[in-house]
Formats: C-alpha cells, sequence, structure tokens
C-alpha cells in the first residue's frame, strides 16, 4: 500500500480540471490513502468540489496558503515537498503539463524522487510502483519500474476511466504554510496577453480532437464547425502554426502539445514525424486528407481520400442531424 499525493489543477473559479478525476481513481489503486494539493490563489474548493473529491476517494486536502504565487514552479515544488514529509505520501500524481513536468523535475532535484512523464498507467508490483508509458513517438510501449522510495508520476489526460469510491465522504482542509524560502521568490509581470476564450475543452485533455494542415491552406472554419459539432478541441500541425494560420498553442507533436484523445480526426495532415509523436497514442484515428499516399494513412483507423472542402461539410451536417 502506497498513500499517494495528488495535485489538483483547477480553473480560476475553482473548478477541477477534468484529468484530476483520472489522478485519484489511479492513486485509489494504489491501496493508500489520498491526500489533495489545493493551490489556494483565490479560488477555494466549494462543497461541490470537496464532495465531488471525497466520493473519489480523497480524505484529505492540504490547502497551500501563502503571500506568494503559489503557482510558480520554484513555489510550489518546494511546498509540496514539505507536504510529502508531512503526509508520508510515497508518490505524487500530476497531470502532464509543461508547468506540471517543471515542478517534477524540481522535485526530483529536491527530494531525489525517480519521475516518469507523460504515464498512461501506474501499478504495485513486488513492493515498487511500476509505469507505463508510450515512447519513441508512440511507436513503443514501455513500462518503468521506480526504485527510489519516493515517485512522481506525470499522467497524460484520458488514460483512466474514472470511477467512484467505495464509502466516500467529504474530505478534511487543512492549511499549509509554504516556507518562507519559497515564497521569496517572486516574478515581476511586463506584460500581459489575455487569451481569447474559444469554449472549447482543453487541447491537451480533449476527449475528441480535429486537427488541421497543410492541406487546410490556412482556412480552419470548417475544421472549427467540426469539432464544434463533435464538442472537441482544434488542433493543428506545425506548418499551420508556423504559417500564422491559427496559434502556437494548437501545435500538435514532439515539440507542441501530446495528446491522447478517444477520437483524432487529422483534416489534410500528411502525418509527418513531427506531428505523429504527438498524437499516435489517440484511441481512434480518422484520416481525411487528398493524398492516398499521406503517411497518416498508415496509422489511421479510419481514412477517407477526398477534398476536405467536400467531405467536411458532409460528415458535419450528418453529425448534426444524427444530433438532432
Amino acid at each position: 500500500m502506497t498513500d499517494s499525493l495528488v495535485l489538483l489543477d483547477h480553473t480560476a473559479d475553482g473548478t477541477l480540471r477534468a484529468p484530476v478525476r483520472e489522478l485519484v481513481t489511479l492513486a485509489r489503486g494504489l491501496g493508500g490513502a489520498i491526500h489533495g494539493v489545493w493551490a489556494a490563489d483565490g479560488a477555494e474548493p466549494d462543497a461541490e468540489t470537496l464532495a465531488d473529491l471525497g466520493a473519489l476517494g480523497v480524505s484529505r486536502v492540504h490547502r497551500l496558503t501563502a503571500d506568494a504565487d503559489v503557482h510558480l514552479s520554484a513555489v510550489l515544488a518546494e511546498a509540496v515537498a514539505s507536504l510529502l514529509d508531512v503526509t508520508g505520501a510515497g508518490v505524487l500524481l500530476v497531470t502532464s503539463t509543461f508547468e506540471n513536468k517543471e515542478v517534477a523535475a524540481r522535485l526530483a532535484v529536491l527530494t531525489g524522487a525517480g519521475v516518469v512523464t507523460d504515464a498512461d498507467g501506474l501499478v504495485v508490483e513486488d513492493g515498487r510502483l511500476v509505469a507505463s508509458k508510450t515512447v519513441f513517438a508512440g511507436t513503443w510501449s514501455t513500462r518503468c519500474a521506480i526504485t527510489t522510495p519516493l515517485a512522481v508520476v506525470t499522467l497524460k489526460a484520458n488514460s483512466v476511466a474514472v470511477s467512484p469510491a467505495e464509502g466516500g465522504g467529504i474530505p478534511d482542509v487543512v492549511d499549509h504554510a509554504v516556507t518562507a524560502s519559497a515564497a521569496a521568490r517572486r516574478v515581476s509581470l511586463v506584460e500581459r496577453t489575455e487569451r481569447p476564450a474559444s469554449g472549447r475543452p482543453d487541447l491537451g485533455s480533449a476527449h475528441v480532437v480535429v486537427a488541421g494542415g497543410r492541406g487546410t491552406e490556412g482556412d480552419f472554419t470548417l475544421v472549427e464547425e467540426l469539432a464544434d459539432v463533435l464538442g472537441g478541441a482544434v488542433g493543428a500541425t506545425r506548418v499551420a502554426t508556423d504559417e500564422g494560420w491559427i496559434g502556437h498553442d494548437a501545435q500538435i507533436g514532439q515539440t507542441g502539445v501530446t495528446i491522447s484523445p478517444r477520437l483524432y480526426i487529422g483534416v489534410g495532415v500528411s502525418g509527418a514525424v513531427h506531428h505523429r509523436g504527438g498524437m499516435q497514442a489517440s484511441g481512434t484515428i480518422v484520416a481525411i486528407n487528398s493524398d492516398p499516399d499521406a503517411p497518416i494513412f498508415e496509422i489511421a483507423d479510419f481514412g477517407i481520400v477526398g477534398d476536405l472542402n467536400a467531405v467536411l461539410p458532409q460528415l458535419t451536417q450528418a453529425l448534426r442531424a444524427q444530433r438532432g
């Protein structure tokens, strides 16, 4: 049995991010108590959120308080390191975001923990934690045994089926003050640009992703319409973002966002190695391309050879009719 510490990522209004429920479900399989870490930044866990966490099996929520930005990686890493000592947890689970991976790296330096990033599973075998993950652009499946006393694991979204705990209650909430050395760290804000809200799910954790490539020739209108009908996120290849057709935050690939949605639809995407490395772990892959020899068809579960300007309107219309 291994007690777990789970980082409770949330939005500015205090809403839990969807992958957090996967983390807690995964932690429950390790057999020990589950502690949550809430970075207090003005948003507090309300009664509904605490009930949700309790139903999943969280027994205690540690609220980090400080006159500092607890989302700075240095501050958060030092605070979590302190909490690991307090709780005696043997594993820290966080979602696989760029920010959390930086926190994981800092924790490894502070505590000597073994770190596995972008895992898609975690079990206890012979007293050791063993994480599973895909590597080499999603072509190999590996199992990584963590031999250190403390493990830090970042989990890819859509890797675990969320399920409730038996007899879950309302977790206790306790305040945990950030150390003075961590709170002393500051970042000066020079400029801030608000990202316009799209109303779509976050690309990294979306269950459905529709991605556009060079074949769109810069017009993502049909891609966005299909994504909206499916309730999915919009992604893109590196070429599309480099050309300025869409923001760089939509880039999927080895130097962009790594995704593993249940459904991926590539529109006008050739399937270059760089892009495949970021989406090859998707559950079902659908490719729409006018070139029958496009590499993406090699990994697609379903392929449509045709002009996207003819295929997408028909597909979107059929899906609307199905929903109606």
